[in-house]
Parts: C-alpha cells; structure tokens; sequence
C-alpha cells in the first residue's frame, strides 16, 4: 500500500506527503525515539504520540514510509516544518495506537 493510499483511507490524514508513493511495508509502534531508531525497519509507517521535531530526525535515520501520529496528536510547526525538510510523510489519526495498527494491517 502507498502512503498516498493510507492516507485516503477512512480513519487517516495526511498532514504532509513529501512522497505519497513510498510502500508502506510494515508496521511499527514505538514513543521512546531511542528504540525506534534502532527496531523499526526501513518502509514501515511508524506509530507514535510523541509529536516534538526529534520524530522527523529519528524517522529519517530509521528510514520509514511514515509516521502516523496516533489518538489525536498533532505535530507543532516546527515538527512539521523539520519533517518537510526531511521529505518524511506525516499522517494522522484520532485512532488509539493498538487499533491504528490494527486497522494498518488490515489495509496492508
């Protein structure tokens, strides 16, 4: 699935697609940005709460598809402006992180 196509799903929305073609080959879910950076697989759309500039940093060092922000969160300007630099792809949910990872895998 590309991030394009999650992003028009029911339940998600794009806040910044740098490149809504990437695959989306995986998941995963994670808020220490420590532990993301050294698990999540390059081309799974990650998962998180955390929602400070250092996700776009940790997004692009672990080379994911996307960071989903799960239950509502919504990045600050400047999170958003270091992930466009960055050409990472933002999504968002008001989905808790279980069910945003549930419904994930089913699309995928």
């Amino acid at each position: 699935m590309k991030v394009s196509e999650l992003a028009a799903s029911g339940g998600f929305r794009a806040l910044a697609l740098s490149d809504p073609s990437r695959e989306i080959a995986g998941c995963y879910v994670g808020d220490l940005l420590s532990w993301v950076m050294g698990r999540a697989q390059a081309g799974n759309a990650w998962i998180t709460i955390m929602s400070n500039v250092n996700v776009a940093a940790v997004a692009s060092l672990a080379d994911v598809a996307c960071v989903i922000f799960a239950e509502g969160v919504q990045p600050d300007e400047q999170a958003l402006a270091a992930a466009q630099t960055r050409g990472i792809n933002l999504i968002a949910t008001g989905l808790p992180e279980y069910e945003a990872a549930v419904t994930l895998s089913r699309l995928i």
